[in-house]
């Protein structure tokens, strides 16, 4: 019973949807809560049983109805739980918030829902055995719940406040921990609600905050309205809502006052993680209310300005972030800026923190900033060259720190430089850190080395392009790095691409592009190889972008590589197409008409010459469009999307091609007005057994019945149903179709009984050759009788492609039976064995289980007849003399059909035995037919 469930959950998990469109939703609940009240399941199956409850709690219970019935359930099986059952009342408790989220009854009006947190209130304050790990754990599990409902629906827990925060105080344990966190969620939550309302005010505020924890559930319900917009209150302050809710209360606020007070002096005994979101709550409350003011967290400065953990350096800076000079003073200011410096090379941390604080000093929150909190890099006032001289990088450094730091010093100068009206002093230093890189870079070939300098690259030029000495310097030096290393050339034009993006008012992309031409240019056709070559191509279709730039020194040398003997009979499909795509960007050049005749004689000779027939298609294409049509018109058709262009292209290529039509039909798929092809099941085709054959040293010391279902520790085994198909012509047919090519039928099932089937392809179908047979294998989930939709793409002796639909081809049950399949080293009695071991099995009473007898008048001579023609596989034991015939039918992909046919003088009785009770209505149609 609980491999059963465990192959039912795995097969929900799996698919969830899938799995409720073939199984009622309605059933397998059910079905589950019936298992989980069943003092027989163990403590381990049924936390397991709630994992679909727990994850898809919305599919099974689709309706509000529905959610509080089966958390009224899951209730009542909590409630008879024994209190030993830990691990299982902790996930009763997680499924059941689960499911009253999800399902919307989390509501002080829903009655489960009133009842759940009386539940978990009386959970949480139960101290009676605080050295039980058991207890303690359930208290953490309710706590949490607690905390997930109050984040999910705010404002549920508020008239418990006072209640929340005294088991917090009093707590010894742990769990102070999330006490804490619950309690200064639920006090953020109320103060944003009172905030919201114009009317609260210091009597309001007071009121919650010493409210008895057994007021009536029924009152205050304004408070425990769901508030549409909770996705705000996970974080007010980094939200930037505008502006935050104001509470108005009196100046001394004394009753909040003391509230934070206290949580603020406990908040050292928590952990880094739990300070950080308890700080983080307590900073959103005191900015709703404008009487606690900020130096309330004052002497929490001291602690935390000092501390080691990330978390809390993090809060810290939130709080500089939300108040500024409210609460930090220059000196704090400076100090801060001082401690990240310190931290972004401190050696003891890893690299991953280390950047960390690096980014933080980028995006520092000033107390009086001078940008507009856009959010983004800029360097802070108080951050001068000085004080981050030693964030100087190394070529020592990883490549993450490297470019961190150099990012860092670049901004830091070019600010230096904006001040003083000059480049700045450090900016000689930076670049000529840059030239070390690309020392390293020609002398190495790591990627990673490769991608540090160009990205290096990109960042001095954001900053430093309009310093023409440094950025006609890093140009020649690209140059150079090329001549030597063509493979880099990615790389360049990657970058090209950047900067002619990022800055186009310096021109260093087009001088760049000029520089790479003129090298490129000047080397001999003789002396390229190959690979250099075709990286030669690419960046000069690259140039070729660029309408400042003059393109016949590139034509001179294209036209020397195509008429080069060498290469001018190249069959390299790769090189042409490189060859076609410069000439395609030459075709769009502004100062076409110069370019215009060699252009076309390159053309001409690629027609003639090249030895692979696409490329010469494709520059005949390029020759008509160069020769037909104006360059206006040429461009828009080469450059433009045709599925932006519409018909205007289409009309465009009426005027180059001759046979418009032709080409459209070529290019389009067409669909034939009745069945081209249909698929003939072959009768007399014996099925196939499953080819399998278990281990010898598994077979020899088990019975035949363990051994044979050891057989399906391989997936594989016994899943699949092959049948096997004639592909024949139809019989009206047009002549068209008598010789059909690349054939590809696409199955498609109406139903979830079966797996996705594959698509199979067929070479050819000649009408006056023999047919080709397929085989179509279907993986069963449950072996029902299915509808197969089939259709079919193919291509004829004109060129056309068609689409046809097939006839349907419907799979009967009778096709999914299978022999039974014994390991081969059993003797001749395996199959019986079998036969009786799990006849045995299925007269029990267990889950799918099912037994039922069929009759019917047949003659003994007319039933062994039967047998014969029909079922003569599927027989194990008997013959035309005996009184009893024993058959066994195996269904992928792992059921079983017994059958023990007895002839009595007045009719035939047919005792069925079956695993899955499902099968029966079919197998008895069956019956019926024979």
């Amino acid at each position: 019973m609980e491999v059963s469930w465990r192959a039912k959950i795995s097969d929900f998990s799996r698919n969830p949807s899938r799995f409720i469109s073939s199984n009622s939703a309605e059933t397998f609940l059910a079905e589950l809560l019936r298992e989980l009240r069943d003092d027989r399941v163990t403590d381990t199956t049924k936390v397991y049983l709630l994992s679909p409850l727990c994850e898809q709690p919305t599919l099974l219970c689709p309706t509000k109805s529905v959610g509080e019935d089966t958390a009224l359930e899951l209730l009542s099986v909590f409630a008879h739980s024994s209190d030993t059952s830990v691990q299982f009342r902790s996930s009763l408790l997680i499924t059941l918030t689960s499911v009253l989220i999800c399902t919307c009854c989390v509501s002080r009006k829903i009655h489960v829902c009133v009842d759940f947190l009386d539940l978990l209130i009386q959970i949480v304050q139960d101290t009676s055995d605080l050295h039980n790990d058991n207890s303690f754990l359930l208290r953490a599990t309710a706590c949490e719940c607690l905390q997930e409902l109050e984040t999910c629906c705010p404002n549920l827990l508020s008239h418990m406040l006072e209640f929340l925060g005294g088991l917090w105080t009093k707590e010894t344990s742990r769990l102070h921990q999330p006490y804490a966190r619950l309690h200064t969620l639920v006090l953020k939550n109320c103060v944003y609600q009172l905030a919201l309302d114009p009317g609260s005010g210091d009597d309001h505020l007071k009121i919650l905050l010493g409210e008895n924890p057994f007021v009536n559930w029924e009152a205050d319900q304004g408070l425990a309205q769901i508030d549409k917009d909770s996705a705000i209150l996970s974080s007010l302050i980094m939200a930037h809502v505008d502006p935050v809710p104001i509470l108005q209360t009196g100046r001394d606020c004394k009753d909040l006052r003391s509230v934070l007070s206290t949580t603020l002096e406990n908040s050292f005994l928590l952990t880094p993680l739990c300070q950080a979101a308890v700080l983080h709550r307590l900073m959103e409350v005191v900015a709703m209310v404008p009487a606690v003011p900020p130096s309330i967290f004052r002497a929490q400065l001291l602690r935390m300005l000092g501390t080691g953990e990330v978390c809390l350096l993090h809060s810290t800076l939130q709080m500089k972030f939300a108040y500024t000079d409210s609460l930090f003073t220059t000196d704090d200011e400076a100090f801060m800026l001082r401690r990240l410096v310190v931290l972004a090379q401190h050696p003891l941390l890893t690299t991953s923190e280390k950047l960390f604080f690096t980014d933080y000093i980028l995006h520092f929150p000033e107390n009086r900033p001078i940008n507009c909190g856009n959010g983004h890099e800029s360097s802070p006032l108080l951050l001068t060259p000085q004080l981050v001289c030693t964030l100087v990088p190394t070529v020592l450094n990883d490549y993450a720190t490297l470019l961190a730091r150099f990012n860092l010093l670049l901004l830091i100068h070019q600010e230096e430089g904006e001040k003083d009206g000059e480049e700045g002093k450090g900016i000689p230093f930076l670049y000529e850190h840059l030239s070390l890189l690309l020392n390293v870079v020609a002398k190495a070939h790591s990627r990673e080395l490769v991608v540090t300098f160009f990205r290096a690259v990109f960042l001095f030029l954001v900053y430093f392009c309009h310093v023409e000495v440094y950025s006609d310097s890093i140009a020649d030096q690209l140059c150079t790095l090329y001549r030597h290393q063509t493979h880099l050339a990615p790389q360049i034009l990657n970058l090209v691409d950047q900067a002619s993006d990022m800055f186009p008012e310096c021109n260093w992309a087009t001088r760049l592009c000029r520089a790479l031409q003129d090298i490129i240019t000047a080397v001999p056709p003789t002396q390229l190889t190959l690979s250099d070559l075709r990286w030669h191509l690419k960046v000069l279709a690259r140039v070729a972008k660029e309408e400042d730039i003059p393109q016949m020194s590139t034509l001179r040398l294209l036209s020397n590589i195509v008429v080069t003997p060498s290469l001018s009979l190249s069959s390299d499909w790769r090189l042409g197409n490189i060859v076609l795509g410069l000439c395609r960007r030459l075709m769009t050049h502004p100062n076409l008409p110069t370019l215009f005749t060699p252009l076309a004689n390159i053309l001409q000779h690629l027609i003639f010459c090249y030895g692979d027939a696409d490329i010469q298609d494709h520059a005949r294409l390029y020759y008509s469009l160069l020769t037909s049509l104006s360059r206006e018109k040429m461009t828009r058709i080469l450059t433009q999307d045709l599925r932006e262009e519409g018909q205007n292209v289409k009309h465009s290529l009426s005027g180059i091609m001759a046979d418009t039509e032709r080409l459209t039909s070529v290019l389009t798929i067409h669909q034939t007005e009745k069945p081209v092809l249909k698929l003939i099941e072959l009768k007399n085709t014996e099925s196939e057994r499953i080819n399998k054959t278990s281990l010898e040293s598994e077979a020899q010391d088990c019975p035949e019945l363990e051994a044979y279902r050891a057989q399906f520790k391989d997936p594989s085994f016994g899943s699949q149903i092959k049948l096997h198909y004639q592909v024949n012509h139809n019989m009206y047919n047009l002549p068209c179709f008598d010789e059909v090519f690349s054939i590809h039928l696409h199955f498609s099932s109406r139903d979830n009984n079966y797996e996705e089937l594959c698509d199979i392809n067929v070479p050819c179908l000649f009408r006056e050759r023999e047919s080709p047979v397929v085989q179509l294998r279907l993986k069963p989930r449950l072996p029902f009788p299915t509808t197969l939709s089939c259709s079919a793409i193919f291509s004829t002796l004109n060129g056309l492609v068609w689409y046809t639909v097939q006839p349907d081809i419907h799979v009967f049950f009778r096709q999914t039976f299978q022999p039974l399949v014994v390991p081969t080293t059993r003797g001749a009695d395996a199959k019986l064995n079998v036969f009786e071991g799990l006849w045995d099995e299925m007269i029990e009473e267990q889950a799918d289980n099912a037994t039922t007898l069929f009759c019917c008048q047949l003659q003994t001579g007319e039933l062994w007849s039967m047998v014969e023609k029909h079922l003569r596989p599927f027989l194990v034991s008997g013959s035309a003399n005996d009184t009893e015939l024993k058959l066994i039918f195996f269904i992928p992909p792992q059921f079983h059909i017994l059958l023990k046919v007895i002839s009595e003088d007045d009719a035939v009785h047919f005792n069925i035995a079956t695993d899955n009770w499902r099968l029966l209505p079919h197998f008895a149609y069956f019956l019926s037919n024979l």
